[in-house]
């Protein structure tokens, strides 16, 4: 039920129930792909997106682009705040690096 006393939208159903997994995994545990999750819960994926968004802000995962979403911290996900802190600054430097880098070389990159 939401705060209104409503059912909770798909959305928060897929955010509940990864984060129920996520205390199992360890820190950096990759996260099964959007079309798994599609599959599994039978949303779409858009809704599947929602829900990620909804931990990501929670800062219960980070995602790395195309490679992505992993585990921030498992079932001690609260013992190293600092050090998922800089985890997360440290992939957005590169990520903007990246971007920077590409821009130089053309669309493409190498």
């Amino acid at each position: 039920m939401t705060a209104t006393g409503g059912p909770k939208s798909k959305a928060a159903q897929v955010a509940d129930a990864l984060r129920a997994e996520l205390k199992l995994m360890r820190p950096g545990e990759r996260l099964p792909t959007q079309r798994e999750l599609v599959e599994r819960f039978g949303y779409a994926g858009q809704t599947i997106q929602n829900g990620l968004a909804i931990l990501r802000a929670e800062g219960a995962i980070v995602s790395a682009g195309n490679l992505g979403n992993f585990a921030a911290g498992g079932a001690g996900q609260d013992d190293k705040p600092d050090e998922i802190k800089e985890i997360r600054s440290q992939i957005q430097a590169l990520t903007e690096r990246v971007a920077e880098l590409e821009s130089r070389c053309g669309a493409g990159g190498a």
